[in-house]
Formats: structure tokens, sequence, C-alpha cells
């Protein structure tokens, strides 16, 4: 949720209406965002504030203190059901509303490390112990907990310390209690004699080369980006990158960290209660997601002073507080109640405090009346820039100009505060209700910092390492930052980034799995904003935690724009679709060759979305009646009647997906066969349901384990994919992976490894080496090539 809850947009809309002419007008014709937001803060009144108030106590974010014993409760249901993933989860749950140093959190910690045994974590169940330790475990539970403590470190090769643990357990014990778990001690005794009689030694943990890896050389002129790209201006389009070299399919062109990014909450509803009156037991992103870092993790490590915030790691959850935590802690009902992006203007204008601070006070606290703002000095020569808070336009006297907004005065441009400020927020394309919303919501934040503690706001946390402090002329000059906040508010509905990840599911039945992007998060990118949009991009762009990679998708000239696409891609959306979405968000008309071919195009439209003659098969041409494109076939339909025949058939596939989930394959499969005998009366062979069907069945044969029918459908589905987005597509290569997950469970050697190559071609050139389904594909060719020859039989 970008924007504010949904009451609190037509609260705000219903205020903007109701406020005289001569307001509205002064808003709308205010030049600067510092004249917006005196203007809208102006008119925020104690009734407002109640109202937000209102909304924002539907979050349950703070920490309550039944929940713990009510999540441990359902965990431990799941448990006996051998549920252990649901059941870490609700642990989880139960640690985020304990507090620290109390049975409850012990108790959780306990519980989740018994499920993370069973999942075979055991580095994370052997933390959990720690931790559940660390919060005053009870001693009469100790000893079952120190045998699973034993376990992992037998399991784990770590034979010393898990003798170290069976004899301090020993000493320990009562004998009432020795008595009870003599049989496993016994066993776990026997086990670490017999690994102290091998040589085996336990496996190294998998490097972690990505995290280290930065990129071979360095640009001068951009950081977090190669030398293969060069930054540029233009009077009409901004600023771009261009190739410096001719560049190949694969390679590496920007390697660059959020500089602030904030989870996507999800469909996190207020009131986290079931319908009975308890706690959602719901899983949320925010539940498997550091909050800081987004790395997937089960085992999660909450925030001592709120429910909401999870972190991956101790040291996550520390860095998390340093940097803004400490500030957003108290705030979390509000700020999901005004969405993420006034969370995120909030988070940047936190993360600014951390850079030179003179030159953020500056930037911050410059002349406002007089629209002047100063922006970065030299360490060896001062030289200040008037700016317009804008940040459009420049004055030229007793200045010296910068070549291009957002560098320093050397011409270089970072992942820094300074280059997120000269995004540009488009203030004269927003609609006056628009920043009528975003100033009053950003007002709202303003006076709730300003009800805490402005002091916590300026000097840091709680923590006891030394904080770089802000100037107390900013306690005086709280709208300083609310201008700020405002401004990076706007900003982010053309230069946030969804940070996405590839989540695979499968069914109980299928071990085959379906992969789809989803939104984990959204963050700002300073040199990826600099990317210019395409609705048929050279470039692609990944995520691993908070990293973007940007890598040429084709191969790109020397001296040709590096380009991204913004969401409307010629193989998703039409090209009438494509230009209402981005003149719509983005405030500007598409003018890529891709739109460009659109306008010759004729009115068959795009195979994978089509209608084709019922005779002869040929694409059906026309507006409300289709005539077929065959000159010597009379055949002619209306459009709506075969728009009204495909929503049939739509429902048919979802009534055919069901029974699937359910597990009803046969009904399934035959429901699915007649869907694609129906289609194929009316629709071509590319269409993109029908791929949807031969998908369907695909994963329908493959949970009968009939993997040859499944490959032969998958293929059908394969080309409709190759048809619409091209056969060296993302897309392409999720599919391709699919199928050799196919050939492999069936046995089909050679095929899967042909299957496996091409997969690995196509990922390879968006992802790079370290995407997931790369690594599972190296896996399968590493034990298919380590299988024995099949041996032929003589011939007769």
């Amino acid at each position: 949720m970008d924007l504010p809850v949904d009451e609190w947009k037509s609260y705000l809309l219903q205020k903007w209406s109701l406020l005289p002419k001569s307001i509205q007008v002064s808003i709308s014709t205010a030049e600067t965002l510092s004249d917006i937001f005196l203007h809208s803060s102006s008119l925020l009144q104690s009734e407002d504030e109640m109202f937000l108030k209102r909304l924002s106590r539907g979050y349950l974010v703070e920490k309550d203190p039944n929940a713990p014993l009510f999540y441990r409760e359902e965990g431990n249901k799941k448990f006996q059901e051998k549920d252990y993933m649901g059941a870490t989860v609700l642990y989880s749950k139960g640690v985020s509303h304990s507090r620290p140093n109390t049975e409850d959190i012990s108790l959780c910690y306990a519980n989740r490390s018994a499920a993370l045994f069973h999942l075979g974590q055991y580095e994370t169940c052997l933390q959990d112990i720690i931790r559940a330790q660390m919060h005053g475990y009870p001693e009469r539970l100790q000893p079952k907990m120190m045998l699973r403590k034993a376990e992992c470190l037998v399991t784990l090769g770590r034979l010393q310390e898990a003798g170290q643990t069976i004899s301090d357990l020993e000493s320990n014990l009562a004998a009432s209690q020795f008595k009870i778990i003599q049989r496993t001690l016994c066993h776990l005794k026997m086990k670490v004699r017999e690994k102290e009689t091998l040589t085996e030694t336990s496996p190294a943990a998998p490097t972690k080369a990505f995290e280290n890896m930065d990129l071979r050389e360095k640009n001068e002129q951009i950081s977090s980006a190669t030398p293969s790209v060069s930054l540029c201006i233009d009077p009409l389009k901004g600023r771009y990158l261009i190739a410096t070299k001719d560049i190949l399919p694969g390679e590496l062109l920007v390697r660059e960290d959020a500089f602030v990014s904030v989870l996507n909450p999800g469909e996190m509803s207020p009131l986290c209660y079931g319908l009975d009156g308890k706690w959602n037991t719901r899983v949320t992103n925010g539940d498997l997601y550091c909050h800081r870092c987004l790395k997937h993790t089960l085992a999660t490590v909450p925030c001592d002073g709120c429910s909401y915030a999870k972190y991956c790691s101790q040291e996550c959850m520390q860095q998390a507080w340093d940097l803004y935590h400490s500030i957003e802690c108290s705030l979390g009902g509000l700020l999901l109640t005004l969405g993420v992006f006034c969370h995120i203007a909030l988070r940047s204008t936190l993360l600014a405090r951390f850079e030179d601070v003179g030159k953020v006070i500056r930037r911050l606290c410059g002349d406002i009346s007089n629209k002047d703002i100063c922006l970065p000095e030299s360490k060896n020569l001062v030289q200040t820039f008037s700016y317009d808070l804008e940040g459009e336009s420049e004055k030229n006297d007793k200045t010296v100009e910068t070549p291009i907004p957002g560098c320093d005065i050397n011409g270089k441009y970072e992942n820094n505060y300074n280059a997120v400020f000269n995004l540009l927020p488009h203030t004269e394309n927003h609609s006056p209700e628009h920043k009528f919303l975003c100033a009053l919501s950003v007002s709202a934040l303003c006076r709730q910092l300003e009800a805490a503690s402005l002091q916590i706001l300026t000097t840091g946390s709680k923590s006891s390492q030394p904080k770089t402090a802000v100037a107390p002329a900013l306690c005086q000059e709280l709208h300083i930052w609310g201008v700020a906040m405002l401004r990076h508010m706007l900003q982010l509905q053309c230069n946030a980034q969804a940070i996405t990840t590839i989540q695979q599911t499968e069914s109980k039945e299928n071990i085959i799995t379906n992969s789809k992007q989803v939104r984990l998060a959204t963050g700002i990118f300073p040199v990826v904003s600099l990317l210019n949009h395409s609705c048929s991009p050279n470039t692609s762009v990944s995520f691993i935690s908070t990293v973007a990679t940007v890598r040429a998708s084709v191969q790109i000239g020397k001296g040709q724009e590096i380009l991204h696409c913004y969401g409307p891609h010629e193989s998703r959306m039409g090209a009438a679709e494509r230009q209402q979405k981005l003149r719509s968000q983005y405030f500007f008309d598409c003018s890529c060759p891709a739109c460009q071919n659109e306008k010759h195009r004729t009115t068959t439209g795009s195979k994978w979305e089509a209608f084709c003659c019922n005779r002869c098969r040929t694409l059906m041409q026309g507006d409300d009646v289709l005539s077929c494109g065959n000159t010597s076939c009379t055949e002619a339909v209306s459009r709506d009647h075969l728009v009204s025949q495909l929503q049939d058939l739509q429902q048919q596939i979802k009534m055919a997906q069901k029974l699937l989930k359910n597990g009803k394959l046969e009904q399934a499969i035959q429901l699915l066969l007649g869907c694609g005998y129906d289609a194929e009366s009316f629709l071509p062979a590319e269409h993109s349901v029908v791929g949807e069907i031969e998908d369907d069945l695909a994963q329908a044969y493959a949970a009968l384990g009939d993997w040859q029918k499944s490959a032969a459908h998958l293929q059908k589905s394969l080309h409709v994919v190759e048809v619409r987005h091209g056969p060296s597509s993302v897309e392409m290569g999720h599919e391709l992976f699919k199928l050799a997950q196919i050939f492999f469970n069936g046995f089909a050697i050679p095929e899967a490894l042909k299957t496996i190559q091409k997969a690995e071609k196509v990922l390879l050139v968006h992802y790079g080496p370290w995407n997931d389904e790369i690594q599972e594909l190296q896996k399968m060719k590493s034990c298919l090539l380590d299988l024995p020859p099949i041996p032929v039989g003589p011939s007769v």
C-alpha cells in the first residue's frame, strides 16, 4: 500500500472539497514545496489528528501480553500435525509479542528450536536454543532442550561441543530426570563415538560470494556502476545512461544497494484479530523477511519495543534501531496507516542525519523564504550552489554551475542523500488534491514526531554507540523536515523501485514448482533511477536482498542508451494501455520503438491475445465485428460474442485449477482437456489462455507421475511463452526450469541435460550465477552426470 489507507484518503479529499475556493487556489498555484506544505499543514485540525489516531490504533503493532500463549498453543497444534514450517512461523509471532527476559519469549524460542530441528535447520536451531537460555528458559525444562542441542552438534559434526554438552547434562540431571532421558543419552554417546572413529569433517558453510562481490572495475563517474556506462543529460529527457562500449547479453552494468527500503506489509488489515476474536494467524512477508536487509528467514528476531518489526539477526535489529527504528518504533500504526511512501519519506530524511551533518543542515535549513537550498561542498574548497527547493532551477550569481544535478562538485554521481534529494518530484504534474493529501499526511506525521521526543529524533537512539547529532535548530524548525519529506513522497511516484523476489510454490501432490515474481519491498536506488523507460528494454533488473542488479538482456551497441521497463512491457500490455499507465503515473508519452511499431500494426492484435477463425484458423481482424483475415473465407462474428466465449472458458479453467489444488487430479484433467478442445474453436495455439491450459495439464500429469505427458503439455505452453515474451526472456527461463524438472524426474537424461543447458543460458543473462533456480539446475546436472552409464544389452 503505497499511499495512505482509503479511509484517510477519503477523509482528506472530503476536507479538500469543503475548503474555500481561495485556499484551494493558493495551494494549487503555490510555486514551492515549502508554500504547499505551509499552506496545507496550517489546515490540519485536532479533529483530523484524532481521526487519524483512531485509524492507526486499528493496527496491532504493540506487544500484547496475551498473544504469546495463543501463538504458542497454535504453533503446538501445527507441530503435532508435523507442519513444522507453519509451527515455526506461529512461534515467531509469539516471540514478536513477548517482552525480553520473560518466560514467554524463552518458551517461544525453545519451541521454535524444536520445529527448526525437524526442518533440518540445525545452525538456526542452536541459535534459538541460545536465545531461549539468554531470556531465562525454565530450569525444569532444560534437559530436553540440551538433548536437542547435543543432537544438532552431533549432526553438524561438532563432536567436542556435543560431548561437553552431554557431559554437562549428565552432571546436572536429577535422578528422576536421568531415568527419563537415559536411553536418548546413551544413543547420542554412541553416535559421538562412531563419528569420532571416522575422519569425517563437518561440511564447510557455503560461501556467500555474492555478498562480498564488488564490481570488478570502478566507474569514476557513477558509483555502483561498471565502466561500461556513462551519465549524460539532455534538455528534453533529463539524465540518462549510455553504453561506453559494445555490451554483450548478461553483462553486469549496475550493482546498487538501496539508499532506503521499506518492507511491503502485504495484506495486513487493521485489527489483526481473526473472526473469532483471536489473533491473526495469516502469514505475510513481514513474518518471513528481515525488515532491514530483506533476507528470507524463518527464525526472526523481534524489536524489543514493538511486535511489527522483525529481523534476521541481532546485528540487523541493532543497525535498524541505530539508523531509524528508534524513531519509527512508536509510530508503527501511524506509518502503516499513512502508507509505504510516507514511511520511505521519513526514513530517507532520518538517514540524511548520518551524512555530513553540516551539509544536511544547510540543505534542509537553507533560506526557504528565498527558495534557496545548499548543495554539497568540497572538503578543501567550499562552493555553495543555490538551488530552488524544487531542484529544477539554478541561480547563477556567485555560484559555479554543476553540470548534472545530483553530482558532487567533481562531477561524480553517488548513492547518497544528495542524489536522492535531486530526484525530480514533478510537483507541477501532481494534482492539487494529491499534493494536499501528501502534505497533510506528512504534517500529521511531523506533529506526532513533535509530540514524541525531538531529542531522540535529532540525537539517535537507546544504543550505547555514539550517535551523530543534528543541530538543535531542527527542533525549532520541524517544518523543514516536513518539506523534505513532502518532496520525497512526491518523488516516489516516479522514482520508487519495487524490490521483487521470485517465490516458488508447489502443491503437496506435485514436486514441480511454479515461480512467480512478488513485490517484497519498495526502495530508492539513485543510480537505477537514472535509467529511462522503454516498453522493450535492453536490460533486466533483479534483486538479492536490498541489492539491485542491472544486466544487459540483449546486445547493446556503443553509444546506445541503457533502458529499463517501468512496468508497462510490450509483452504484457497493448500500446494504448501502456500509454495510459505511463501518462498517469510517470507523466510522459512513450515513443519507444515498440510503441511506434504498434501504431502501424493491423487490427488483428498480438497472437497471444487475438481470436482465430473457427473454419480456417486464420486470425480475425476488425473492431466491433471481426472478419477472417483469409480473403477467401467469409466467416464473421461480433467481438462481444467471442469475448463472452472467452470469459466462459476462463471460468471453466478456474474450476479446473480449484480441482487441481484440492488434489482431484483426474477430474481436473478431464475438465482441462475439454477446455483445450473448446479453445481450439476460436483461439490460436499461441493464445495466452491456451498456454495456461497446457501449463495446468502439465502440472496435473506431473502430480500423477506421468512425466511424458507432463512434458508434452509443458512444451506446448513453452511455445506460447516464446511467442509472447521471446526465446531469451526471463519468462522463458522460468518455463525451461520447470521443463528441466519434469525431464529430471522422468529420468529422461538427454532431454533433461539439453533443457538444463538452455535454461541456464537464459537465466544467467537475467540473474547472473547466484540465482536460486540456476543453483538448482547445476545440482540436477551434477546428479545426472554422476549417474553410471546405462548398460546396453547384446544385439540380437
